[in-house]
């Protein structure tokens, strides 16, 4: 790995941390038909994200280079916005960690990593503690998958309007994919289970 992608996973890394570790409050109240109410949050979010990040693609050049960080981070905190709000709808919002919220945000980069984080028994779903030193190494995980993902895709940023409409696409499925994540966890019981992750488990 160059010393640019060491750069850019670090500054990843840093990003995931921030965004999992802090649960953002929800003005959303619980509802009779919460899977309703969540398709609709999920919608709003997604074409959000998909502006915000298409806006941000625009640039060409080395300045379209110095909006790639703030775009990853600007989608997640939309997304992780979202996920508290589905867990509001569903009752669930009080009991949200940063655990959850990593399941919710990244399982689709990589549902390996996630498979002991959150265990789903029938209609339940075992919820397993990650200590910050944990959460720590996922997010290294998750940042070398992300990174290399970015640099693979970054050819399609220098070209003009199809690459941001190319980057806005991906941000709306992935936001949708991310909202699905949540609705899936927060529509069973949640059972916290206070056995750590580990390395070994994972």
């Amino acid at each position: 790995m160059s010393n640019s992608e060491t750069t850019a996973k670090a500054k990843v890394v840093d990003a995931i941390m921030d965004v999992v570790v802090y649960i953002p409050p929800s003005h959303e109240k619980a509802v009779d038909n919460p899977t309703e109410r969540a398709q609709a949050i999920a919608r709003i979010a997604a074409r959000n994200a998909s502006l915000m990040a298409g806006t941000l693609a625009l640039p060409l050049g080395p300045l379209g280079w110095l909006t790639v960080l703030p775009e990853l981070v600007g989608v997640w905190k939309l997304q992780s916005q979202m996920v508290s709000d589905i867990a509001s709808v569903y009752g669930k919002q009080s009991t949200l960690g940063r655990e959850q919220m990593l399941y919710c945000l990244f399982k689709q980069v990589s549902a390996q990593l996630m498979r002991d984080v959150v265990v789903r028994v029938g209609e339940r779903a075992l919820v397993r503690h990650a200590s910050v030193q944990m959460l720590q190494s996922m997010a290294q995980m998750l940042g070398v998958q992300i990174t290399k993902s970015v640099i693979n895709k970054s050819a399609s940023r220098f070209v003009p309007l199809v690459g941001a409409v190319g980057v806005g696409a991906y941000a709306y499925f992935d936001t949708l994919q991310v909202a699905k994540n949540a609705a899936e966890l927060f529509e069973r019981e949640l059972v916290f289970d206070p056995d750590e992750v580990t390395l070994n488990a994972i």
